[in-house]
């Protein structure tokens, strides 16, 4: 039953987003959540603009919302999942607080690749151990 204190920073997933010729790295969560989007991995997706706030897309299967928060107030670089609508997004600027949108980790620096109206074509993979940038 100590399941709940594993250490995070061990379990702690790294992805990779390729944007044409720039990849963006992401940590991601210690959540079921992140888990389950893992599973999903690798990924190719149309990105569209939302909102002038966010990119999104619908994945291919929903995943767990079991103990996660019943909203949260999302940020620059944030990566969530929006669990009314089945879909991942991609913040590149802050929002107000959501009802039903899960974190799901956080891009490691700039996120002016998805900043812009037009829709973005991405490949997100698991990166390898060690593979922290490109």
């Amino acid at each position: 039953m100590p399941l709940a204190k594993k250490s995070s920073e061990k379990s702690a997933v790294k992805i990779r987003i390729i944007i044409a010729d720039t990849t963006l790295t992401a940590t991601l969560e210690n959540t079921q959540a992140a888990r389950d989007f893992v599973a999903l991995l690798p990924l190719d997706l149309t990105l569209a603009d939302y909102n002038g706030t966010e990119k999104i897309a619908d994945l291919p299967a929903k995943l767990s919302h079991k103990d996660a928060p019943q909203g949260y107030t999302s940020k620059v670089g944030d990566i969530a999942y929006f669990a009314p609508w089945g879909n991942l997004a991609f913040f590149y600027h802050d929002f107000v607080y959501s009802r039903g949108l899960i974190r799901l980790g956080q891009i490691d620096g700039s996120v002016d690749a998805l900043m812009g109206d037009s829709d973005i074509t991405v490949r997100i993979e698991q990166a390898q151990n060690g593979d922290d940038s490109e």
